[in-house]
């Protein structure tokens, strides 16, 4: 699909957005030149959803930072050069104002990927723990203790381009599914119709949705968060919804592992299994949409930014500790 979807999606914007001159010279062309690969370290085991309250810490030493903690599901890690890393850097402060945004070398003693094994087989989700993690003092984006409002930068970026384009690689899984229904003698059944048209339905208003994204930033009227939100809540669910038609499609052959192992699939986005799990393409998309309404924000997190910055509700209440 791209060469790396973090540096020229995600980091590689932020930096244009934030970043100094230098850092920009630094950064910028080894992203556009696909020789830097990056990975995102936001999450961690009890900051998912609750990102503000991370505990991953940097304490600067001199000219370098030394970090220390643990991040999890984080994608590519293994073969990533550089983190975007959010560490807290003022423990006094309150948890949205003490945070930073880092550029974190990987390849160095102190830092420790272990990846996480799915059921399809892939294993593109790490943990990583930092100790004692060495990262220079420059390499800290929009300011120190700004990384919130930066990290939400980034955020705006992965759900809004996400949409923009994301319909096509929908409508090709939609093809194989009407393609598969004819060849099962099923397409001319009413309930299936209808849940294919029910499906392309939710591709296009995907595509619609995508046009708004791109008005939105052409005209610069500042609504990315708010269409992010909508956009990524709605087409991670369609997708999920899809992948579901298409194991029912599919019927018992759904159950049987009918891939090429490590091999190459021949959808877009197709995520690589292994030899011994040897899943289809639309086998290890249906496994991979479990977790689209998931990553950048849930969809849950998504319903809270509509409902309290669209339709003015009062904000959610904080779980009380027991």
């Amino acid at each position: 699909m791209r060469a790396d979807f973090f540096g020229d999606t995600l980091v590689g914007p932020t930096i244009l957005q934030w970043g100094t001159e230098e850092q920009k010279k630094e950064f910028i062309p080894g992203i556009l030149q696909g020789k830097i690969t990056w990975c995102q370290g936001f999450s961690e085991p009890d900051s998912g959803s609750d990102l503000a309250s991370l505990k991953t810490n940097a304490v600067l030493d001199g000219d370098e930072w030394i970090i220390n903690g643990q991040k999890v599901w984080t994608t590519q890690a293994q073969h990533a050069d550089f983190a975007f890393l959010l560490v807290r850097t003022d423990p006094d402060a309150p948890q949205h104002a003490g945070i930073s945004y880092l550029l974190v070398p990987m390849h160095q003693d102190g830092v420790d990927v272990r990846p996480i094994t799915q059921v399809d087989g892939s294993a593109e989700f790490n943990e990583v723990f930092f100790t004692n993690v060495r990262c220079p003092k420059d390499n800290v984006i929009g300011g120190v203790n700004n990384g919130w409002k930066v990290a939400m930068t980034t955020l705006g970026f992965e759900r809004g381009s996400s949409s923009t384009t994301g319909y096509r690689r929908f409508l090709k899984e939609w093809e194989f599914i009407v393609k598969e229904a004819k060849r099962r003698n099923i397409s001319n059944d009413r309930r299936v119709r209808d849940e294919l048209v029910k499906s392309w339905q939710q591709v296009k208003i995907m595509q619609i949705n995508g046009y708004r994204s791109l008005t939105d930033s052409l005209n610069d009227t500042h609504n990315a968060a708010l269409l992010g939100a909508c956009n990524k809540m709605f087409w991670s669910e369609a997708h999920r919804r899809t992948m579901e038609l298409a194991l029912d499609v599919l019927g018992m052959e759904a159950q049987i592992l009918s891939g090429k192992g490590d091999a190459e699939g021949t959808l877009p986005g197709y995520r690589r299994g292994r030899a011994d799990y040897p899943v289809s393409d639309i086998q290890a998309s249906f496994f991979f949409s479990r977790s689209e309404t998931i990553w950048g924000g849930t969809a849950e997190i998504q319903r809270n930014i509509i409902g309290e910055r669209a339709l003015g509700l009062p904000k959610e209440p904080k779980a009380q500790k027991v």
